[in-house]
């Protein structure tokens, strides 16, 4: 096969077959296509729109070419990243759960990186804090194992990404690989909470992570729009547990943490979210704090660590006003300064 046989594929809107599109990320990611053929196979992929077969075979390829994070005991593993995209601005929200669902006995493997659409990426905050985002697969997995969370920087450990990174850019539409990198952990933790941008993804992102392997996994969309669960509307869910995909939905005033609007989660700047992630971990009762606790509480249920999403939710209440979160969340900034 070659790219223009697979890119007249896709102009006549037939799928690819997972072997062909194994073969053709194999190719991107080698290097081997010129940004001409990368951004037709792109545009053609998204215009006629990618199947969950070929976003499976593409993440599968993404994940046998990283530079994978040594966590050999997944018991409690969990990856809290969203697709990002959904335009809201707002705080690190999954950044700040990952300290809380640690708090609690989860092993976070942190999968994120600078912003592309946002004021902050999680890499972005995290530095601001005094994070050393310049780890080794070892240091990450280290820090893991101490404090059950770990940062792991994607461009470190994606590094075939740089043949296609020009291209993307350049392009300015979301493509794939917008939607390839909440489902190429460099740990593979076999649970997640995944908030996507477009409501059609939830049932296509369940649908991939059953094939790649996940054990538990949330993916939600708010119908306000946010790539988390919301504070300000009902969240739809499509839950991955035991091999079935159920679609359920967050009602915030179920919890007592419903807000009008999402005006006090927004931000200019990783500043500005740093401050309102401690503002939380110092337990100021806020929608902040609301979000946090309704997020929080997924990657607490998925990792095995409550018995219910309630459950969850009510653990992360909990683990903010007790100090444990910041606690953990100054002892992780303390530890990757001592490694590289």
């Amino acid at each position: 096969m070659q790219l223009k046989d697979a890119l007249n594929q896709l102009i006549q809107h037939k799928n690819l077959t997972s072997e062909q599109m194994e073969w053709v990320m194999h190719t991107l990611m080698a290097g081997e296509a010129d940004p001409i053929q990368v951004a037709g196979i792109l545009v053609a992929l998204r215009s006629k729109g990618e199947t969950p077969e070929e976003i499976t075979a593409a993440a599968s390829v993404m994940r046998m070419l990283a530079t994978h994070v040594p966590i050999h005991d997944k018991a409690h593993l969990v990856d809290t990243c969203g697709t990002g995209g959904d335009g809201a601005n707002t705080f690190n929200i999954s950044t700040a759960c990952a300290f809380v669902a640690a708090a609690a006995g989860a092993k976070v493997a942190k999968h994120g990186a600078r912003s592309v659409s946002s004021s902050s990426g999680s890499a972005d905050v995290l530095e601001k804090a005094g994070v050393n985002l310049d780890l080794s697969p070892k240091s990450v997995a280290q820090c893991v194992e101490q404090l059950g969370v770990g940062f792991m920087y994607a461009p470190a450990h994606h590094s075939a990404m740089k043949h296609v990174m020009g291209v993307r850019k350049t392009l300015g539409v979301r493509t794939l690989f917008n939607i390839l990198g909440p489902l190429a952990n460099p740990a593979n933790a076999p649970s997640q909470v995944l908030g996507v941008f477009d409501p059609d993804l939830l049932d296509t992102f369940a649908e991939v992570l059953r094939s790649l392997g996940s054990e538990h996994v949330m993916v939600v969309h708010a119908q306000d729009g946010l790539d988390e669960i919301s504070i300000a509307s009902v969240t739809e869910v499509a839950e991955l547990k035991g091999g079935r995909i159920k679609r359920w939905q967050i009602d915030p005033s179920d919890y007592d943490m419903d807000h009008p609007d999402l005006s006090e989660l927004s931000i200019d700047s990783a500043q500005d979210s740093l401050n309102i992630i401690k503002a939380v971990f110092n337990n100021d009762h806020s929608a902040a704090a609301d979000i946090v606790c309704l997020n929080a509480g997924a990657s607490i249920y998925v990792a095995g660590l409550a018995d219910s999403y309630a459950d969850g939710v009510e653990k992360a209440r909990e683990l903010l006003a007790s100090g444990e979160v910041r606690q953990r969340f100054e002892a992780f900034i303390a530890l990757t300064q001592t490694l590289d």
